[in-house]
């Protein structure tokens, strides 16, 4: 599958702008179906890259597997317009996915899925107990870089990214997808499936800071999460509470501190 595809546009011009015909490259879109135990739980509309990447970091965000370890299996099946990823967990596992599936009432990739009550979506988040021994020259690196891993965003300019950078700005990894939650769940199964501890780093997107990115961020153990866009009150609040640092609205001049570590 591809991540992108050709698309003939007709350029409309303004003021001395001539017409033109042209063929714009536009990130693929279609629905993903997510199984577990050859049980239907969810259907995202997602990017065909990464799927092992996204299924594993979609179990994780969900709390339907604590380790990538319990995942035995993921089969990754093209169908008439879609494609199904197929998890096979540990038999403990299985019976909480299942319970999940039975008690869904929405379909989205925001981390709510299968909750049914206020109460349940505002429980407690564990706290961040790692630290990272970073600086806001490590930050300012890695906004720099971050356009030169997006090729998806670069072709199309259309796509979210979610990079995992090293205390000193370097980044390590990056994952894209139309969708910003599918994004950072790519990039949270990538680091799983590398045996790499997301406390070691930071989390920098290409995204408004969202309720649902913080929760991802903080159930992975990462202590500190940047983007591109400004947080919700709810993603601040929730930031706060958990110990994660929060910057916002980073710029190549700027960032705003919204909680967390004051010395950076």
């Amino acid at each position: 599958m591809h991540a992108s595809a050709p698309l003939p546009v007709r350029q409309i011009g303004f003021g001395d702008l001539s017409d033109a015909v042209l063929v714009r490259e536009v990130p693929v879109e279609m629905p993903i179906s997510v199984e577990v135990g050859g049980i239907g739980y969810a259907v995202m509309m997602a990017t065909p890259a990464d799927l092992e990447d996204y299924a594993v970091g979609f179990a994780l965000s969900e709390g339907l597997v604590e380790r990538a370890a319990e995942i035995e299996r993921v089969d990754v099946q093209p169908l008439e317009g879609g494609i199904a990823l197929r998890l096979w967990l540990a038999p403990e596992q299985s019976r909480r996915a299942l319970d999940r599936a039975r008690r869904r009432v929405g379909e989205s990739s925001c981390g709510l899925c299968g909750l049914e009550n206020i109460e349940e979506v505002l429980r407690p988040l564990p706290r961040i107990t790692a630290r990272l021994e970073t600086d806001r020259h490590a930050v300012a690196k890695a906004l720099a870089a971050l356009a030169d891993h997006q090729p998806l965003g670069r072709a199309t300019g259309a796509a979210h990214a979610a990079a995992f950078c090293s205390a000193a700005g370097d980044i390590r990894c990056v994952r894209e997808d139309v969708g910003r939650h599918n994004a950072l769940d790519k990039l949270l199964g990538a680091l799983a499936r590398g045996g790499v501890d997301a406390a070691s780093g930071f989390i920098l997107l290409s995204a408004r800071c969202s309720y649902e990115l913080v929760e991802k961020t903080v159930r992975a153990g990462c202590p500190m999460l940047v983007t591109i866009s400004a947080p919700t009150s709810l993603a601040a609040e929730r930031a706060a509470a958990a110990g994660l640092t929060l910057l916002a609205l980073a710029r190549a001049d700027s960032a705003l501190l919204i909680c967390g570590e004051p010395d950076l």
